[in-house]
């Protein structure tokens, strides 16, 4: 509760008195972050006062004390969990998002059959990077749309619930990111901070990871710049009480074997069952180094070593596989697909071929070219409004660093109709580089934080 001083400070300062101060290069206090948020949520400021704000904060910079003065508005400007009732540690991972990035759909289970605790509140792709959401509801029945309490009783049943996101958590966010979006505030680290933090927190954790791509095909594409940002948010983290860590991780090619959405969870129902397929050791890779990191901050495993150990034997025993069986029965899904996953697989779409045109090794599989190409056939969305296309989608056929002779496929395209091959031909093309010198070796995880 306010003390009288500041609530009077609050009462008293009117937007534009509030803007002026973070114009001129001012640090704000609590009670005028707390009342800018209020403004955003009732409706008091305006959005071209708003979008001031954002534009002065985004110039002028925020303080550590701000960034996170700002995350704690936006999260409590909705509800925050309530899962105490719950008598296991929670978790949950974040990425900021890439194309072939679908490791939640390993982890989520990999950690319930590990003992604890994954309240996910996903997001649905946008531009060239794919949306767990997306993936999930290319499961035939599987519901995202959860109410509280549903997803607290998923949680409570088998351990992990996936949904998208309600009204009633960090509401601001919504309306901030929409206009940031429209004033071209969105890459701004502290902002981007409290978008990701503010979210987050509001599912109750004990502990959280964070996979910060860095590469073409992030959203981050610089790689202190995304040291930056895992950095901020790591730091937002722990100020919050929240025991918090980042892996900074590679997204200059495709994470896996597939981009889209059911080859995607094709792949992860393959890796849960224990026939990861060939493409794919980079997707089992991240998802158990995010888990094994987990389990020592949940107190689960007392080192890493021994964290890896045991995610390993959860998915070699079909602990984490009937973990996410158990998972899509609850939330409405077509539980076969575990012992079936090639039902996700359409059948009679085109087949674009990407071929070599030298011998000698891949240098280049740009992400972002292949996430775009994705999108443009109907697997991925540029406008929020969109629908997705669930079926069709892109294998990597070459990694790179896989040496190929000429005529060889790095990658084939499953589309609609040929037009659409014809569209995104030459964007696929282009997307490789053949060396006569095989590349330097590149890490998948750069630097942990």
């Amino acid at each position: 509760m306010r003390n009288l001083g500041s609530f009077l400070l609050y009462e008293v300062m009117r937007p534009q008195e509030i803007i002026t101060i973070k114009r001129d290069g001012g640090e704000l206090l609590r009670e005028q972050i707390g009342a800018f948020i209020d403004g955003v949520c009732d409706g008091s400021w305006a959005d071209y006062q708003i979008s001031a704000m954002l534009m002065a904060m985004f110039t002028q910079g925020l303080s550590e004390v701000e960034r996170d003065e700002l995350t704690r508005a936006m999260l409590y400007s909705g509800d925050v969990m309530d899962l105490s009732d719950i008598d296991l540690p929670k978790v949950d991972k974040h990425s900021t998002g890439g194309v072939g990035d679908k490791t939640s759909l390993v982890i989520a289970p990999l950690l319930a059959a590990c003992g604890v605790a994954v309240p996910m509140i996903s997001g649905r792709g946008l531009g060239h990077t794919g949306g767990t959401l997306d993936k999930l509801e290319s499961i035939p029945g599987y519901n995202v749309d959860l109410t509280t309490e549903e997803f607290r009783r998923i949680v409570k049943t088998c351990g992990f619930a996936m949904s998208g996101q309600t009204a009633d958590i960090a509401p601001a966010d919504k309306k901030l990111y929409a206009l940031r979006d429209a004033t071209a505030t969105v890459p701004y680290i502290p902002l981007i901070v409290a978008s990701i933090m503010s979210k987050k927190l509001a599912e109750g954790l004990d502990a959280l990871v964070l996979d910060v791509k860095t590469g073409s095909g992030a959203f981050m594409q610089g790689y202190d710049d995304s040291v930056r940002l895992a950095e901020a948010l790591v730091r937002t983290g722990n100020n919050a009480g929240v025991r918090t860590q980042a892996l900074v991780t590679d997204m200059r090619q495709p994470l896996g074997r597939y981009v889209g959405n059911a080859v995607e969870v094709y792949e992860c129902v393959k890796i849960l069952r224990g026939e990861t397929l060939p493409g794919s050791e980079d997707t089992l890779e991240l998802s158990v180094e995010l888990t094994a990191r987990l389990l020592v901050s949940a107190g689960i495993a007392a080192d890493i070593d021994k964290a890896r150990e045991l995610a390993n034997s959860k998915l070699q025993n079909g602990e984490a596989l009937e973990k996410f069986r158990d998972n899509c029965a609850l939330q409405g899904a077509d539980a076969s697909v575990c012992d079936g996953p090639e039902m996700l697989l359409a059948n009679g779409l085109n087949e674009y071929r990407v071929t070599s045109k030298t011998d000698g090794f891949v240098a280049e599989a740009d992400a972002r070219s292949i996430g775009e190409a994705v999108v443009i056939i109907g697997g991925g969305r540029t406008k929020a409004e969109d629908n997705v296309d669930h079926a069709v989608g892109y294998s990597c056929e070459a990694k790179i660093g896989d040496e190929v002779k000429a005529g060889d496929v790095l990658g084939v395209l499953y589309c609609r109709k040929p037009a659409d091959a014809e569209r995104v031909s030459e964007k696929l093309e282009n997307a490789y580089k053949i060396n006569v010198e095989p590349p330097t070796r590149s890490e998948l995880v750069k630097k942990a934080i």
